[in-house]
């Protein structure tokens, strides 16, 4: 993988997403979703805009 990020403030057993050449997979074990570099980028988007914000 070329980057991890942990989404927890604390520890490296939470899950993580993971970015490589063609995918990004976000979860843990086999609770993972994978996403297409083109989806990844939609849902930044649509973050950013603030279509989609905090829980």
């Amino acid at each position: 993988m070329e980057k991890k990020v942990v989404l927890c403030k604390d520890c490296h057993c939470c899950p993580a997403v993971e970015f490589d050449e063609d995918r990004v997979r976000i979860g843990e074990g086999y609770n993972t979703t994978i996403l297409t570099k083109e989806q990844w980028n939609i849902l930044v988007e649509k973050v950013r805009s603030g279509e989609l914000g905090e829980a």
